[in-house]
Order: C-alpha cells, then structure tokens, then sequence
C-alpha cells in the first residue's frame, strides 16, 4: 500500500551524547518524509518531549545524568503505545519486554536495522491515521 504523502512527516526525537555520531547518525537518517530534533543528553530531550509532539524517540542508552533508558521510561508513562528505539551497544537480551510493545533495541552500528525500523513505524502511524479518516 503506498504511503500517503499529505500525511505529517515522522517526527524523530534522536538523543546521542558524542557528537560525531549524533551527526552522521542524523545524516543517514534524514530524509524529506521526517522532521528529526537532536539533542546531546537525556535531560534537553526530556524537555523537548514535552514542547512538542514526536512520534518515536531514538536514544543512546548510556548518556550522562539521566540514561536514556530512564528517559524511555519517563515518555512511555504518559502512552505506553509511544515508539522508542534504544540504538546502543548495550546487549539488551529480553530486558526490553518491561518498557512496552513498541519499544525496541537496535545496536548502535547497525544502521540499515534502524532506517528498516523508522519506516516501518512510519508505515504503521500512517495507516493508523487513514483508519481514523
């Protein structure tokens, strides 16, 4: 089914803490169907969700202060039906089950699993949307 494209772009919340990988991360991910909002730590992110709508949240794990993983939590308190990407070298084998049905670890080098998973997110909010029409 093709996507409809008078839809809102896929709103993308990414929180990476060094620098060089937050930028070529958003490079490879950008593209004219998202809107992505970078943030180097969990506490500047946590106040970017609450200014403004997104649809998934990708962090790193291990980030200075608040980790991103308590941060996932935080958001998913108010909709546990939210989508979060944990893109980490962290292994989580079946912690993940704890923090929701849409949430999921990808590991931080594998890039292809992470553009395979935005858009199939963004598949999965687009027909929501058309079911609600």
């Amino acid at each position: 089914m093709p996507l409809n494209s008078k839809l809102s772009p896929l709103h993308v919340m990414y929180v990476e803490d060094n620098a060089d990988i937050r930028d070529m991360v958003s490079e490879l991910i950008d593209n004219p169907e998202r809107r992505i909002v970078l943030c180097a730590d969990a506490e500047a992110a946590w106040l970017q969700l609450q200014l403004q709508r997104f649809d998934v949240l990708v962090t790193d794990v291990s980030l200075p202060g608040l980790s991103g993983t308590e941060l996932a939590r935080r958001w998913l308190e108010a909709d546990a039906s939210r989508w979060v990407i944990l893109f980490s070298g962290y292994d989580f084998k079946s912690g993940l089950a704890s923090l929701g049905t849409n949430v999921r670890a990808i590991p931080k080098e594998d890039f292809e699993q992470l553009e395979r998973a935005l858009v199939e997110i963004s598949q999965h909010l687009q027909l929501c949307a058309s079911c609600l029409e």
